[in-house]
């Protein structure tokens, strides 16, 4: 397994739509396995494809919660797609790696229902309510060129942007 890099905004990687994956092979699982080393060794929730310069249809998520003594449960998902929706929307203040130390209040579907290929190429669907809901929808989003900036009104946007600038002109000076 090799850790990844990962790809900040405004990289245009991060703005192009992901092809669908034709079969899981070796290949692919071996990218899933090194983003799934590259989200643990970044404290995130979830990774997708293009956030690691990859434009396939993949992410793995893993919302396990460590200081609750829980273990890590993956999710390997290729060609996710969201089948089914709830009414109801909820409101979660979401981060992403790409958009580093940047948090904002998005809404997003309270449940949702994804059909993916897993590691081994089988078709599963997956039922997911609170943050595992929340980040399926995120990760999805970054297969169609979507972040979660995207999500919020341009005022809370640009604010962000700009501390998220201000943020790497105090690392290139150190």
């Amino acid at each position: 397994m090799a850790k990844l890099k990962i790809y900040e905004y405004p990289d245009p990687v991060l703005k192009q739509k992901s092809t669908a994956v034709a079969e899981v092979n070796a290949e692919i699982r071996k990218l899933l396995d090194d983003m799934l080393e590259t989200m643990y060794a970044a404290a995130g929730v979830g990774l997708a494809a293009p956030q690691v310069g990859v434009l396939k249809r993949i992410v793995v998520i893993d919302t396990h919660d460590e200081e609750e003594g829980e273990k890590p449960r993956p999710l390997f998902l290729v060609n996710p797609e969201i089948i089914w929706h709830s009414e109801e929307q909820i409101c979660h203040e979401e981060g992403c790696l790409s958009v580093p130390e940047q948090h904002a209040e998005v809404m997003r579907f309270a449940e949702v229902k994804v059909r993916y290929l897993d590691y081994h190429g089988k078709v599963q669907e997956v039922e997911a309510d609170g943050l595992l809901a929340i980040a399926l929808q995120h990760e999805i989003d970054h297969l169609d060129g979507i972040l979660y900036i995207d999500h919020i009104s341009r005022l809370k946007r640009q604010m962000l942007l700009k501390k998220l600038q201000k943020l790497r002109m105090g690392e290139a000076k150190e």
